[in-house]
């Protein structure tokens, strides 16, 4: 395998070092000045050097890496002219992925993966909003329960609200009125679809860093024309994604070539209206994560659409042109100009502006990573089709991949939604049961109030029954003495 990419040549050949090519970099210029095509021979070149890529397609054209160019006179002039001696036409190991799951294999994370402070973002909370979110996946952590799709968080937010007096004296005030807001915020994301997002199951690493049988690293193109309208899902995913890559990998140092490559798309997308925490979280990603192997390259129009902390991280330049029609413009191509190494052959702030399609000013980091003086180049032509795949070619990829079987089907395990009902039921059976309890000793004491009442009646009929009886056998005892009185008495007066 090659162990550098040729990316063009101008005064002579420039080649992209892999032992350089995790220390970042940056492709940038205007609309159709050819950063795409830039993207692909890079893509491709790291793909035959061996290293798995992750990149998005936000027109579509990206997708082109799945199959093979087509011969064309200028691609051969081309050739001849940067004196490629190998090129050949052929396509690229590429797996699609959508995290809608149409146009590629579902990208799906966990709410606990993707934590509150992306969450947060995501849903354009302000700090209130984000304090509550943080008090719900505490609650969440303390209780066993799992986060893992949007129905898991309604249900914790719904326990919180019921909960929130009890909750707000351990965590801190908790208001309906956030709990609310939070809730509109989610409805507004599952209108986006973002639902599909949220689930199992969450997409492993090990899957975006692969290689085919030849050696050859996979290609994961994700498709996002459609996510590309909703720039704050779209950069928060990336950044989860990025993220995600951090913190798993372990430490390699400086590799020969990187693990990964990961190539940022409209840059200005994650840098636009982005809290100071997160841009520090960004720069501190982009800072640390080379020495776990991984290589960013941010893409953009302008350079200056990424913050000073960041492009001061990215070594490997190539510079389309710009424009200069504006005054914000024209100060975007004096920066551009400032972050190159000078070339005393090179007006560099004049040439951004006159250079054509498929040219750029490139700078690469040459031996002990330092920055070469930039030079004016044309752009290799890449092997791959300059352009977008058939619904059946793209099938036939999708087709052809070795994770289909583990991310086209949803699972929906016991989560925080399936517990919480749970113990509504139970609560609901137990109440039920202790109404059930109380209401059978309210009737057992009204049952021995009536005994008692009953009973009383009935020993006063005894006592009058008897006194009857009692009577009656005086009297019959009476009449009965009188009798044989007289009976005695006459006897004797006989007698005499």
């Amino acid at each position: 395998m090659n162990d550098r990419i040729l990316l063009g040549a101008g005064a002579k050949q420039i080649h992209l070092d892999g032992r350089y090519a995790n220390r970042h970099g940056l492709v940038a210029g205007a609309t159709g000045t050819g950063k795409t095509v830039t993207l692909l021979v890079m893509a491709e070149g790291f793909s035959r050097m061996g290293v798995p890529v992750f990149m998005a397609d936000a027109k579509g054209d990206v997708a082109g890496l799945a199959a093979a160019g087509t011969p064309h006179p200028k691609i051969d002039e081309r050739i001849e002219k940067i004196g490629i001696e190998d090129y050949r036409q052929e396509p690229n190991p590429v797996v699609f992925w959508d995290l809608w799951g149409k146009r590629g294999h579902p990208v799906r994370t966990t709410i606990t993966e993707i934590g509150p402070t992306l969450l947060a973002r995501m849903l354009e909370l302000n700090d209130t909003q984000e304090g509550v979110l943080n008090v719900v996946f505490r609650v969440a952590d303390e209780s066993g329960l799992l986060l893992l799709d949007m129905k898991d968080l309604r249900s914790l937010l719904n326990h919180v609200a019921e909960h929130r007096q009890e909750i707000s004296a351990k965590y801190g005030l908790v208001n309906t009125a956030s709990i609310g807001a939070i809730q509109r915020r989610l409805l507004a994301l599952e209108n986006d679809g973002a639902e599909h997002f949220f689930g199992e199951p969450a997409l492993a690493l090990e899957d975006l860093m692969r290689t085919d049988l030849s050696g050859r690293g996979v290609i994961n193109i994700l498709s996002a024309e459609e996510l590309i309208l909703k720039p704050r899902l779209y950069s928060t995913f990336l950044l989860w994604l990025l993220s995600e890559l951090f913190e798993q990998l372990p430490e390699v140092g400086d590799p020969d070539k990187p693990k990964l490559v990961f190539f940022f798309d409209e840059a200005h997308l994650l840098f636009d209206d982005c809290p100071p925490a997160l841009r520090q979280r960004v720069e501190q990603v982009v800072r640390l994560i080379r020495s776990k192997g991984v290589g960013v390259y941010f893409c953009s129009q302008n350079p200056d659409d990424v913050p000073n902390e960041v492009l001061g991280q990215l070594g490997n330049r190539v510079q389309h042109a710009l424009r200069a029609y504006t005054p914000r413009d024209q100060k975007a191509v004096r920066t551009a100009a400032e972050t190159f190494v000078p070339n005393p052959a090179i007006d560099v702030v004049e040439t951004i502006t006159t250079l054509g399609t498929g040219e750029a000013l490139v700078s690469m980091l040459g031996e002990k990573g330092v920055p070469q003086p930039v030079d004016r180049a044309l752009i290799s032509p890449p092997r791959c089709r300059m352009g977008v795949l058939s619904e059946e070619e793209r099938s036939q990829v999708r087709g052809r991949s070795p994770v289909g079987g583990k991310y086209d089907t949803v699972l929906d395990r016991d989560s925080a939604h399936e517990m919480l009902a749970r113990q509504a039921e139970q609560a609901a059976i137990a109440a039920e049961q202790a109404r059930a309890a109380e209401a059978e000793a309210e009737a057992a004491e009204k049952a021995r109030e009536a005994e008692q009442r009953s009973g009383g009646r009935r020993s006063n009929r005894q006592s009058a029954g008897e006194a009857f009886l009692k009577s009656t056998l005086r009297s019959v005892g009476s009449s009965l003495g009188r009798a044989l009185t007289r009976g005695l008495l006459g006897s004797l007066m006989r007698g005499r």
